[in-house]
């Protein structure tokens, strides 16, 4: 039996134009909606997997204000049996803070998945410094994590990846902490009776464990816009030369 606690945020959804606030700190989500981080959702997923496989329990948890317990309840609604709010503003949190506050929570669970990355800041540091926090091994950038068990241990986790030459595997005893890069597993949607539970189920909320240091960060930037080119290759019959001609000479044709 395996107990799994996935962490999730509450970041605006940047499937359009990425734009920042006026300081430099966020992604500007005035006219947006939010959502959490592809690489989230897909831990969202291993970590139902895994409580399923092994007869053990898959929480979710965030570090955010009332409003991220609508993420809550999405990662419930896909099968997510509990929910843990860690009540604060988190534009005030730095990545060491983030870890601080979920170690405080999470202890007793075997094993802890997070996002690789968010999407709005990308600090990439929480993982690892988790996993420092609570003296566990960790593994970054998996694409799949199973669990098997191992007798007079809490088990195995058995971690898939992308390497320099190829896919690697790592094997690391539980208790452990692993980050999800998205792609290994296809989210599922909630059903309608998932959607009704999660309405319903109880979201647990805690206090932060201590006042914020803050990220450090001076501001976030944006790369340049690429430009785009565009050729018209003409008007009407007439252009059908210059569409094979071009297609040979992108190789598609000959």
């Amino acid at each position: 039996m395996t107990n799994v606690l996935v962490c999730i945020k509450r970041v605006p959804d940047t499937g359009g134009e990425v734009e920042l606030t006026a300081d430099g700190q966020g992604v500007d989500a005035r006219h947006v909606g939010f959502t959490i981080s592809a690489h989230e959702s897909c831990a969202v997923e291993l970590a139902v997997r895994i409580a399923t496989d092994t007869g053990g329990t898959a929480t979710v948890l965030t570090v955010g204000t009332q409003d991220a317990v609508e993420q809550l309840r999405s990662a419930l609604g896909v099968g997510c049996s509990a929910a843990v709010l860690v009540e604060a503003d988190p534009a005030g949190y730095g990545p060491a803070d983030i870890a601080r506050e979920i170690a405080a929570v999470a202890g007793d669970y075997d094993l802890v998945l997070l996002g690789n990355d968010a999407a709005d800041t990308g600090d990439f540091q929480v993982g690892i410094r988790l996993a420092y926090a609570l003296g566990r091994p960790v593994v970054n950038g998996i694409r799949t994590v199973s669990v098997s068990p191992d007798e007079g241990t809490a088990g195995v986790a058995t971690a898939q990846g992308a390497g320099p030459d190829g896919v690697e595997t790592w094997a690391v005893p539980l208790p452990a902490v692993v980050t999800v890069l998205e792609g290994g597993v296809e989210p599922r949607y909630p059903t309608i009776t998932g959607r009704m539970k999660a309405k319903k189920a109880k979201v647990e909320v805690v206090a932060p464990q201590a006042e914020p240091h803050g990220s450090g960060r001076v501001r976030l930037t944006l790369p340049p816009a690429q430009p785009s080119n565009v050729e018209v290759l003409g008007q009407g019959p007439d252009t059908a030369a210059a569409v094979v001609d071009l297609l040979q000479k992108l190789g598609v044709a000959r």
